[in-house]
């Protein structure tokens, strides 16, 4: 192989390309700034100048090139303002994703205006710890706590949440902790979603995600996610407020589970290529007249 850095990206496209990658360009980039500890701009730099092709590129092109995430190999995945670790056993967090962050800081920043100067947020099947590391940094007069049932990714999370002032728990995500119930003011999940009739076909996905961390359960995959909304109901107080992440399929099944559990003002949010990605929904306060209508 040349040792020209802008040689070496040329192969390197045209091998990912062929690997069937959308991405097989900005991937290449991403492999060479990894190796040489640059961003991509000064990797663009270096190949125009003549800079050598750093050690250990043409192995990881094609190891990209058998479909292993790019994030398995360079041990990192950006979300929002940080950059996370991850690797196998943890779900890669995705760019749409982000859109819950976004919403729930919104959420966040209003509650504060009302008057809610501490509040509690709880991100349920945390993962990586990706939304909870990305709400404490932005958020930072807030009190996160995360719950993940796995023990691999659990493990991904605490590198990632280390330092963060986030409390994070090894445990059932759908099972309200008593210490809890009823404290939250603001409840983020991306629980596992993907109903058993829409397998994932990337390989990225359908071999190196964790099949927890995917399967929602059920034809339509919406057992987890209606336990999540359930579990979310008895941790939020009167006027609490939750968003989750669910697939494009699951907009009308996640709105009736929402108002099956009690939730209103329900509404659903898109991400970025106008597909349905999110649900939020409000617990009734006190003075609601749904919850009026309970009390009687």
């Amino acid at each position: 192989m040349t040792t020209s850095l802008a040689q070496a990206l040329r192969w390197a496209t045209t091998e990912l390309d062929a690997a069937g990658l959308a991405s097989a360009e900005a991937d290449a980039v991403l492999i060479a700034a990894h190796l040489l500890g640059l961003d991509r701009g000064e990797v663009q730099a270096k190949a125009i100048i003549g800079a050598p092709v750093p050690q250990g590129f043409e192995d990881l092109v094609r190891q990209r090139a058998r479909r292993i995430p790019l994030q398995h190999l360079t041990g990192t995945a950006p979300f929002r303002r940080i950059e996370l670790a991850v690797g196998p056993g943890v779900f890669v967090p995705r760019p749409e994703t982000e859109l819950l962050v976004e919403l729930a800081v919104q959420r966040l920043r209003t509650d504060q205006g009302e008057g809610v100067t501490r509040p509690v947020v709880v991100d349920l099947c945390t993962g990586s710890g990706a939304i909870a590391a990305a709400l404490a940094d932005e958020v930072p007069h807030a009190k996160v706590h995360a719950i993940e049932l796995s023990e691999q990714a659990h493990a991904w999370a605490l590198r990632n949440l280390e330092g963060r002032r986030v409390d994070l728990r090894l445990g059932d995500a759908t099972v309200v902790p008593e210490d809890l119930r009823g404290r939250v003011h603001v409840v983020v999940s991306n629980p596992p979603y993907v109903p058993d009739r829409e397998p994932p076909t990337d390989p990225e996905v359908a071999e190196h995600d964790p099949a927890l961390a995917l399967w929602g359960g059920g034809e339509d995959g919406m057992r987890v996610p209606d336990a999540v909304i359930a579990a979310a109901a008895g941790l939020l107080v009167p006027g609490g407020w939750c968003v989750v992440e669910h697939a494009e399929s699951q907009r009308q099944a996640i709105a009736a589970a929402f108002h099956r559990h009690g939730f209103v003002d329900v509404e659903c949010h898109n991400d970025l290529t106008g597909r349905p990605r999110a649900t939020s929904a409000l617990l009734p306060a006190l003075n609601h007249p749904q919850q009026q209508e309970v009390q009687q």
